[in-house]
């Protein structure tokens, strides 16, 4: 069991990162798994953390599944993982549906976490993103895709443990990338946490409190 739970995770992604600080970064967390990790990176690096709303798109009748995934913008990213969607039978159709669905929920939970505050501009940032960990990597690669789009200058990726076949998709599409563990017969994330639990709205709100407070003001600005 490499992690006690996600903070922890966060503490030694941290120390992994140590090479960033001082440099112009933004921390942006996939919720709400990655918030916990990525706040500890903020917490050490003194650096803004954001969210990178991002959902996974899973099959209609095994939703644990990743058939794709979604991130909002003024054009929503979305990655397709066409080997689930062909095995199982997926329309087209049903695909987009699964895809507004879940794009409902981003638009939720942007209301509740950040009401209407705008994206913050990341041109000329070094991009850090972060989640809990890589199963399938569909997220994060929508991430990446989504923030792409904001033009920062460089974006790395960074978790505590990952599949490794994952992993050198993920590396192929990113600037750099950082990763703790990733050990041989992966299957899920929370397998190499003691301590996974589900998370809910009010501990994001918590911890974007808590990164408001070490960014010492109004919170994503430096």
């Amino acid at each position: 069991m490499p992690f006690l739970n996600r903070s922890e995770a966060g503490r030694r992604l941290a120390e992994a990162l140590r090479d960033y600080a001082g440099l112009p970064v933004v921390v942006f967390a996939l919720p709400r798994g990655g918030l916990p990790v990525a706040l500890e990176v903020a917490k050490v690096l003194r650096v803004p953390l954001e969210l990178a709303l991002v959902r996974k798109v899973g099959l209609p009748f095994y939703p644990e599944l990743a058939m794709g995934a979604v991130i909002d913008g003024k054009t929503p990213a979305v990655i397709r993982n066409e080997g689930v969607i062909a095995t199982n039978g997926i329309s087209e159709d049903d695909f987009l549906a699964c895809c507004e669905r879940e794009l409902e929920e981003i638009k939720r939970r942007r209301h509740l976490y950040l009401g209407d505050r705008p994206d913050k501009d990341i041109k000329g940032n070094i991009a850090i993103i972060i989640d809990d960990g890589l199963a399938t990597g569909a997220t994060m690669r929508a991430a990446i895709k989504g923030l792409r789009l904001r033009h920062p200058d460089r974006i790395v990726v960074a978790v505590p443990v990952s599949a490794v076949d994952v992993l050198d998709v993920v590396r192929r599409e990113v600037d750099d990338i950082v990763c703790l563990e990733t050990p041989a017969g992966f299957q899920a994330v929370g397998l190499h946490y003691r301590d996974f639990p589900q998370l809910t709205d009010q501990d994001v709100l918590d911890a974007l409190t808590e990164a408001k407070a070490i960014a010492g003001g109004d919170h994503g600005e430096r």
